[in-house]
């Protein structure tokens, strides 16, 4: 995958697999400051990830601003869209801020894996079990253009979602075809 900077965003479902796949890059993710955002940005921590301090809910602002300066910078991040708390599967519009402010595209990934245990939470959160197969389908880049206006940046925020839906069904769809001779190729274990 491109390591130039991108304004990557992903459902919070596969925050574990996509933990280990991007694992000691210096990552920037936003983390809330609640208790389970502070256990989840350790164990980001653990596997090389760089925690900025916010969510859609509490300093917002001050986490894009961060993470602005860090992409500014040439360096990596990311967002996982509908946490800290949901719904499920709905966009928030930091990447799309971002990606304004900056003029870095944005992009976004699934992954799906062939065999996981899923918490019962309100993100279905996936966690890989030994041998688990894994698909990342990974979109298009994505451009705000820095003159948007309102309701340029909700059809941005449309896109956003689209993209993320479209990624996810095609990784959830695919994942079981991974290795055989209709999807030969090895998208990497989890």
């Amino acid at each position: 995958m491109d390591a130039r900077p991108f304004v990557y965003s992903f459902w919070h479902t596969c925050m574990i697999p996509a933990m280990y796949l991007w694992r000691g890059r210096s990552i920037r993710v936003m983390s809330s400051d609640s208790f389970d955002g502070e256990y989840t940005g350790r164990i980001m921590q653990k596997f090389g990830f760089v925690k900025i301090r916010g969510s859609s809910s509490r300093f917002a602002l001050r986490a894009v601003l961060g993470m602005r300066r860090d992409v500014a910078q040439g360096w990596i991040v990311a967002f996982t869209l509908d946490g800290p708390r949901g719904p499920r599967y709905v966009v928030k519009p930091g990447p799309v801020l971002l990606s304004r402010a900056t003029g870095i595209p944005m992009v976004v990934f699934h992954i799906a894996l062939t065999d996981a245990w899923v918490l019962n939470t309100w993100d279905r959160l996936m966690i890989p079990k030994p041998f688990s197969r894994a698909l990342m389908r990974v979109s298009r880049a994505i451009t705000v253009p820095p003159d948007t206006s309102e309701s340029q940046r909700e059809k941005s925020l449309g896109e956003l979602q689209a993209a993320l839906d479209r990624c996810r069904e095609f990784a959830e769809a695919n994942v079981h075809k991974v290795g055989s001779q209709e999807f030969p190729f090895f998208a990497g274990r989890a």
